[in-house]
């Protein structure tokens, strides 16, 4: 597809490069060029540039003086760190989203459970990985709270790249969990909720911890 069809915003060759990364297309230690970037996207150099510096800012890739821009590795600390910051803040998110959840937020989420779970079906692991970061970013979203939706909304793309490899063996577990999670929601139950988040997401470290030897 030429550039001129695809019209490509900053913001989306960002996304598409991220997407790239956490899917293993471009993998750590990998150099990455303007101008391969910029023809694999059909956008011009400058756009790529933007998204560079956005991704490198978020712990993507890293530039070298010199010698050039290069996708980041994701060591096991930072990974810990993720899982643990996680573990505190979207139980505390779903606590919240049972009580002030609107009927809107709720059928979102229902309506991207039975999507994930329709693409794990069909072996779409590509569509799943996007699914669960929207799902959690509209689950803290739901949860009213500004602070915590942006903070939820700022992990879940570093979040999807610790759980990228696992993704194969757990996400029909997974989005099970989302249907608990939902049913909670519906409830109102904000222990519940908490409940049912926190046991998801220890269920998700743990297999992460045991893949990786965290």
């Amino acid at each position: 597809m030429s550039a001129s069809s695809r019209r490509m915003s900053p913001p989306q060759v960002c996304g598409a490069i991220r997407d790239d990364v956490i899917r293993g297309t471009f993998v750590p230690g990998q150099r990455l060029t303007e101008e391969s970037l910029a023809e694999r996207y059909g956008v011009s150099r400058i756009p790529v540039r933007e998204a560079l510096r956005t991704l490198e800012a978020e712990g993507f890739v890293l530039s070298r003086p010199y010698v050039g821009t290069f996708v980041a590795e994701l060591t096991d600390d930072e990974a810990a760190d993720l899982l643990e910051v996680r573990a505190l803040l979207e139980p505390l998110g779903a606590a919240r989203a049972a009580l002030r959840r609107t009927p809107e937020q709720l059928g979102r989420l229902k309506e991207l459970t039975s999507l994930g779970l329709e693409a794990v079906g069909d072996g779409r692991l590509d569509a799943v990985t996007r699914l669960n970061s929207r799902f959690h970013e509209v689950l803290a979203d739901a949860s009213g709270s500004a602070t915590l939706s942006h903070l939820i909304t700022q992990l879940s793309q570093k979040i999807a790249w610790v759980y990228a490899v696992e993704l194969p063996r757990r996400a029909h577990d997974s989005w099970r969990e989302h249907q608990q999670i939902c049913a909670a929601l519906e409830a109102g139950d904000p222990e519940r909720a908490r409940r049912v988040v926190a046991d998801h997401i220890a269920q998700a470290a743990s297999a992460y911890r045991r893949r990786s030897g965290l």
